[in-house]
């Protein structure tokens, strides 16, 4: 029994950031879609909520690795 529970949690640890990656990655692309469609600045799409998650989660982790050395 704590072996599928052990399984079970290993497998909602994988499956949580995938989605969320899904959800915020369908954002950013709706934003994009809106961008393209009012002929906005190619840059837009990266100012909007999405946008700017998407480059923290890019970021935070180089930032991260450059301050360890």
């Amino acid at each position: 029994m704590e072996q599928n529970v052990s399984t079970l949690a290993a497998i909602a640890k994988i499956i949580a950031p995938l989605a969320a990656a899904i959800l915020v990655g369908n954002w950013f692309l709706s934003e994009v879609k809106k961008v393209r469609i009012k002929g906005g600045p190619w840059y837009q799409p990266y100012l909007s909520i999405p946008g700017i998650m998407i480059i923290l989660a890019i970021l935070v982790p180089v930032i991260f690795w450059m301050l360890k050395r």
